[in-house]
């Protein structure tokens, strides 16, 4: 498995006596790998969230991109390419490489062209087997839902592997300069993360045909000097841009300490790898380096929310559309292998402050993006999630024939009853409903609180829940407020009925006026998926 597979080895590589042979080693190996990914959390979201599976049987999930029209591109690390459309992954795979999938190799990075819509460019991250086995960025032609055939253009190939096969990075993003920033891991050699004469432990930033950009940090170096953009990474798994600004956050994979997120805005930056860690500094260099770049927000190893081992994802949530809730939105959100959680950070904060999320997302996520629909998608070892918010939709409805008043005199009218709907399919948060019942001028409202049935004027009788509301306000006897008492909810597809008397107290004038009601939510718990339908008026006549 791909970022478990680190954690436990670094474990096991930690505490064993360095005699044991190698044999025992992959024993042990093995069964402290099924212990920690056996075990299954209780899955928590924030009030109306949820995760809906859009697919399934995925094969080693590592990576995934969101094109234009809302296609979801996911890297099995087998080699397959899969293609989610339409809200299910489509049988026929996009591409099938052969790759080295040993250990954390494989196909395990995927970015999309600026100008996907159009060029129907696709990049890939993968492993080249064989007995020099290195990383390769290619490029590859969409050709609807598959690849075009023969369309391979190698755009990269990094440095040789050792024979360990772990710490590979694979993030791909393109930059609002339109440059490609790729993560490439130290190959767990973690010298190599100072060396600018090699791609390993680094951010690269290349032109789309693989060239290095003249206005790199390193313009007069080596070919490998020239195309890096930061270095002093450990495993840069996965990287994301901000929508808009353009900032550049790496998610950095660390070894037995600290989870980063480092900003790679700026070009040169050197985070420190191996000497430092998190915002800790111990190694050789750091009595006289000053020059190393901290992380934007860093979390210990451990167990429980907002702890654990391997920082497998991020976006910045900045979409163009969403029903979330706008506190959400400029807000980093990034999930942890093996915490199984999702956070997110507030990056108006110095420093930025962390939030939680969700817990028992998914088993192990190894991604997360933002689609074109709003929602988070979260990706899996085995499967795609939608993260959805789904919120009651509320809408009234009063039962009062028209034109049923007395056209003389001023005397008690009648009753009225106001009808409240969810018709979204979701439930209302308990006590989180607010009602606003207006009568027009010449007329007063009263709302009998203890009844249970009311006699509509010109219609028959109606159950009512008026026992279950609380007034909160009246004016001038013409308006009064209701909401609906702690506990109290209304359930998804139905209807409670509340019932009103109103009375005349002017002459008739011979013109007409209307009942107007609104309805709506509290905020604190809950939101009201859609306000266009939350008002009703009923015109009433002889006034």
């Amino acid at each position: 498995m791909i970022t478990i597979y680190k954690s436990v080895a670094n474990c096991i590589d930690r505490y064993l006596p360095k005699s044991i042979d190698t044999e025992a080693h992959q024993l042990l190996f093995i069964i402290a790998l099924l212990f920690v990914t056996g075990t299954a959390q209780g899955q928590t979201y924030p009030t109306s969230f949820s995760q809906v599976q859009i697919a399934s049987g995925l094969n080693g999930g590592t990576a995934m991109a969101v094109a234009p029209d809302g296609r979801i591109f996911v890297a099995e690390q087998t080699g397959a390419l899969r293609v989610v459309k339409n809200g299910a992954m489509l049988s026929t795979p996009f591409i099938s490489l052969t790759v080295d999938s040993n250990g954390e190799r494989g196909l395990i990075g995927i970015a999309l062209d600026p100008a996907f819509a159009t060029n129907h460019y696709i990049y890939l991250y993968h492993t080249v087997p064989g007995t020099t086995a290195h990383n390769r960025i290619s490029r590859y032609t969409a050709n609807g839902d598959v690849v075009l055939s023969g369309s391979e253009v190698v755009i990269l190939d990094l440095d040789p592997l050792s024979t360990a096969t772990n710490h590979n990075g694979g993030g791909m993003i393109f930059g609002k300069d339109g440059k490609l920033y790729v993560g490439v891991g130290e190959n767990a050699n973690r010298v190599n993360a100072q060396n600018l004469n090699n791609y390993l432990g680094k951010v690269l930033r290349i032109n789309p045909d693989g060239s290095a950009p003249a206005d790199n940090p390193f313009p007069t170096g080596s070919a490998s000097a020239q195309r890096i953009w930061a270095y002093g990474l450990r495993n840069p798994y996965t990287l994301a841009v901000q929508p808009g600004t353009g900032r550049i956050f790496v998610d950095d994979v660390g070894e037995g300490s600290w989870e980063e997120i480092n900003d790679a805005t700026t070009g040169g930056q050197n985070f420190g790898w191996p000497d430092a860690e998190g915002m800790t500094c111990t190694g050789p260099s750091c009595a006289t380096n000053t020059s190393y770049s901290y992380p934007v927000y860093t979390y210990a190893h451990g167990t429980g929310d907002g702890l654990g081992c391997s920082i497998t994802g991020g976006t910045f949530f900045n979409p163009t559309t969403t029903n979330y809730p706008a506190s959400y939105i400029g807000r980093y959100f990034f999930p942890d292998y093996c915490g199984d959680w999702v956070n997110n950070i507030n990056l108006t904060a110095n420093p930025a402050t962390r939030s939680s999320f969700a817990t028992g997302v998914s088993g192990g996520p190894v991604g997360l993006a933002t689609g074109n629909d709003g929602n988070l998608y979260l990706l899996s070892r085995g499967g795609l999630y939608k993260l959805i918010f789904a919120v009651p939709d509320l809408s009234p409805s009063l039962s009062l024939p028209q034109a049923n008043f007395g056209t003389s005199g001023t005397a008690t009218v009648g009753n009225f009853a106001m009808s409240i709907s969810e018709v979204s399919g979701y439930s209302t948060t308990a006590g989180s409903v607010i009602v606003t019942a207006t009568a027009p001028a010449g007329y007063t409202l009263a709302f009998p609180a203890t009844i249970s049935t009311i006699n509509v004027t010109g219609g028959t009788a109606v159950a009512v829940s008026n026992n279950n509301w609380t007034v909160t306000g009246t004016v001038d006897n013409r308006q009064i407020s209701l909401k609906m008492k702690t506990g109290q909810s209304i359930g998804a597809n139905s209807t409670i009925n509340l019932g009103f008397t109103i009375t005349r107290t002017t002459a008739n004038s011979g013109s007409t006026a209307s009942i107007t009601v609104n309805v709506t939510n509290d905020g604190t718990n809950s939101y009201d998926s859609n306000t266009t339908n939350n008002g009703y008026a009923r015109i009433i006549s002889g006034l």
